[in-house]
């Protein structure tokens, strides 16, 4: 895997890449507080067939920012940069969490450049999404206060809360070390992607929620599959919110056919 850098405006942006540059980009984003190691199961199974770029997203992993006037939806910029810098002019994404919401910011500033939306323990960044605020909202809190004494149980918390396999939890925490106090500056950009208007994705999409995940996540996974065009559902069994991680077998088999079907 070749490590690779963005550099742009006093910031840089880390990102991997994997596979024969020819064949069809696939660009995955990891979940909040965590970095492209997210990805370890996925990573090498796809460089077979594509173009495999995992970044770290601004605030975490390597790209992290002095300034403070840098935000997380400013990835989705960077990352049509990258795509171009590759030699590509359109790629597959695939989101977990904050990366699906990034992913699906991407895919409607540019919809051009995205053949297919995957979305992986999220929700639409669309419409009212006032159920789900209410649930993190309390997640938030909790995050703060235990950021606020400690990072090391804050990154207990959030990874108890991640995965449901315990090898896993091991590989989210790690990834969770290079994410620190000073972090948290890039994470207000949550809320600029979301757009209460009804709109839907053009582009193809996958959901792939866990069968463990949070009842909210879960149940809105089934409406906005009834009312997104082009969408497919799929409940990754023993898996928690970071389902590619939890069950990567059964994951990247639905992910594999899913894309064969754009390619």
């Amino acid at each position: 895997m070749q490590t690779k850098q963005l550099s742009k405006d006093k910031l840089t942006l880390w990102y991997y890449t994997k596979g024969d540059p020819a064949n069809p980009a696939l660009v995955f984003l990891h979940p909040a507080f965590g970095d492209h190691t997210c990805f370890h199961h996925q990573i090498e199974p796809f460089a077979a067939n594509y173009h495999v770029l995992a970044l770290d997203m601004l605030g975490h992993g390597q790209s992290q920012v002095q300034r403070g006037d840098v935000t997380i939806e400013q990835t989705a910029d960077l990352l049509a940069e990258i795509l171009r810098l590759e030699g590509h002019n359109s790629a597959h994404i695939v989101g977990v969490s904050l990366g699906a919401l990034i992913g699906q910011h991407f895919a409607y500033r540019f919809p051009e450049m995205a053949k297919t939306v995957t979305v992986v323990g999220g929700y639409s960044i669309f419409g009212d999404t006032s159920a789900i605020t209410r649930a993190q909202s309390g997640e938030m809190v909790k995050w703060l206060f235990l950021m606020l004494f400690s990072m090391e149980r804050f990154r207990r918390y959030v990874v108890a809360s991640t995965n449901v396999v315990e090898a896993e939890r091991q590989v989210f925490y790690r990834a969770a070390q290079k994410f620190t106090r000073r972090s948290f500056r890039v994470m207000p950009g949550m809320q600029k992607v979301l757009d209460k208007t009804e709109r839907t994705l053009p582009q193809p999409l996958l959901i792939a929620v866990g069968e463990h995940e949070l009842p909210v996540i879960f149940q809105n996974a089934h409406a906005w599959r009834a009312g997104q065009p082009k969408a497919e559902l799929y409940v990754v069994p023993a898996a928690g919110h970071c389902a590619n991680m939890d069950n990567p077998q059964a994951f990247n088999r639905v992910l594999s056919q899913f894309l064969e079907k754009y390619r």
